[in-house]
């Protein structure tokens, strides 16, 4: 069992900055991949960026490509998503995920395990 753990959402201006958090306890392995996917209100959850736990390549969504960075720190178990230049359309709940394969995707049918998520709200 892996329990996963996001913090850092909040209310921002458009332009502003945001880093969330994604503190990880329990079964995580490093062959695997951590990402992070939004849903908006209405809308279907979607990819936004991944990295294998023990760091390597990194995968965005084209619509935060420049703006979004995941990171880690292994040490912590953590993973980071830092956001920069938000737009209001960033309006989401942000979720960490774990993936169950062995190799990049972003499709969230290939993650099992997920935090409770975090409110990201962008004003205009």
């Amino acid at each position: 069992q892996v329990q996963l753990v996001e913090s850092g959402g909040g209310l921002v201006q458009t332009g502003g900055s945001l880093r969330l958090s994604c503190a990880a306890s329990g079964r995580t392995f490093s062959s695997y991949f951590m990402g992070w996917f939004r849903q908006a209100p209405g809308k279907e959850r979607e990819f936004v960026a991944a990295r294998k736990w023990s760091g390597g390549s990194t995968y965005y969504a084209d619509s935060v490509k420049g703006r979004f960075t995941i990171s880690g720190d292994n040490a912590k178990n953590t993973v980071y998503l830092q956001m920069n230049s938000l737009k209001p359309e960033d309006t989401a709940v942000y979720y960490c995920a774990q993936s169950r394969v062995l190799y990049y995707t972003g499709r969230s049918s290939e993650y099992d395990y997920w935090g409770q998520g975090t409110q990201v709200t962008v004003s205009s």
